[in-house]
């Protein structure tokens, strides 16, 4: 493992593991009830085109994308300008850069040209062998902390036969990891009450889609969108994400490295929505430190940062994250007290938070909807409470 220890198993200056960060949609969805929040999209000129399920097919659902001359535009290897078009719906997008890349595709960044407004375009090429559950998933989702996908259609790509669904979604311009980066850079931390706004809003989006049966399975900075000047955040990449079905079993393998909950590092398939708030306890932590809580180099690394910090799990705890796990052989350590864990001036409910939601036994982590009750939150109701930025708080749903 790269970087020094402290004495409570943390370590020091691990920002510098992340990879080139992954990024996916991107514009502030209004607040309110679903009802409501499709409303005021709509005002906004963020309007959901709404595709029926059997024009999920390509065949029926393809796009165009031309280029064209453009004074505007960015020069060609020839030197001449050009923009790209991409054309669907009755809708146009002039391309203008590449937001984010990830293993997943290319998130472009786009402007719809009859409005002129901004929007993301993630671009992912098809597998003929599988159906795209990601967008399945988000024609769903109406919440003012999940991204909101406004647009979908295909395209061909250059080599024969490929096929590349384009998710048209609203423009956030950053995520948790780009925040976080710029203040380690200022040897700074985020501002407590942005830490606590950004993560009532985490665990918020979860009980949104936890109530409708669907796991995220890839929560991290990187998608987790927001505007710091507004506090607005929202869930995005849904690429991971799966309905759960009691007694279907799931891939263990799933989840970014430092935010995997330990039931899928012991093996467990029969896992539940816990594993998000896992991730989110991980997530909200990062912020509060200002670097990994779990930075492990290898899966079973991570098993061993984690239990540097929460101690070696009992038998009956590993038996509640996978009952068929059979290796039992660990070094018994103590568990550190998360006053110690975390920075010195970290206020209590804060402490109290993440020592609710990062519990080895699944069934007994807090669910995303009893963190949102946790006193940490209670002065996110207060009507004098200021942003950074000078700005109210924005909308919090439950507040």
């Amino acid at each position: 493992m790269s970087g020094k220890s402290d004495s409570h198993g943390r370590k020091k200056g691990s920002s510098g593991k992340r990879g080139k960060e992954k990024s996916d949609a991107v514009g502030d969805s209004p607040a309110g009830d679903q009802s409501a929040s499709e409303l005021a999209a709509i005002q906004q000129g963020h309007k959901r085109v709404i595709i029926p399920d059997e024009d999920d097919d390509p065949s029926k659902n393809m796009g165009s994308v031309t280029t064209n001359a453009d004074p505007s535009g960015s020069p060609n290897r020839k030197g001449a300008k050009e923009k790209t078009i991409l054309s669907a719906n009755g809708i146009s997008y002039a391309a203008a850069a590449v937001f984010g890349a990830g293993s997943f595709g290319v998130v472009i960044e786009a402007v719809e040209i009859e409005n002129k407004r901004k929007v993301a375009i993630k671009k992912v090429l098809q597998d003929p062998r599988f159906k795209n559950r990601e967008l399945q998933i988000m024609k769903l989702l109406t919440h003012p902390n999940v991204v909101l996908l406004l647009n979908s259609f295909y395209t061909s790509g250059s080599k024969s036969g490929d096929v590349y669904l384009n998710l048209v979604m609203e423009f956030v311009p950053e995520t948790v990891y780009r925040v976080l980066r710029t203040y380690a850079k200022q040897k700074q931390f985020i501002p407590p009450i942005l830490v606590k706004t950004f993560s009532y809003q985490i665990l918020r989006s979860l009980d949104y889609i936890h109530n409708l049966g669907i796991c995220h399975r890839d929560i991290k900075p990187q998608n987790l969108l927001t505007d710091s000047s507004t506090g607005v955040l929202k869930l995005c990449d849904f690429g991971s994400a799966k309905i759960l079905v009691k007694g279907e079993p799931n891939v263990a393998y799933i989840c970014s490295r430092y935010y995997r909950a330990p039931e899928l590092i012991f093996g467990a398939t029969d896992y539940s929505t816990a594993i998000d708030v896992w991730s989110a306890g991980c997530v909200i932590a990062e912020m509060l430190l200002g670097a990994p809580l779990f930075p492990g180099d290898s899966g079973m690394d991570q098993l061993v940062e984690i239990i540097k910090v929460l101690g070696t799990p009992t038998l009956e705890q590993i038996r509640s994250m996978n009952p068929n796990y059979t290796e039992f052989k660990f070094p018994n350590i103590q568990a550190h007290p998360w006053d110690r864990v975390l920075r010195s001036k970290t206020e209590p409910s804060a402490v109290d938070c993440i020592a609710k939601l990062l519990v080895y036994e699944p069934a007994v982590r807090l669910t995303a909807a009893q963190g949102c009750k946790l006193p940490y939150f209670a002065e996110l109701a207060q009507s004098d409470v200021v942003l950074p930025s000078g700005a109210h708080l924005p909308y919090l749903e439950g507040i």
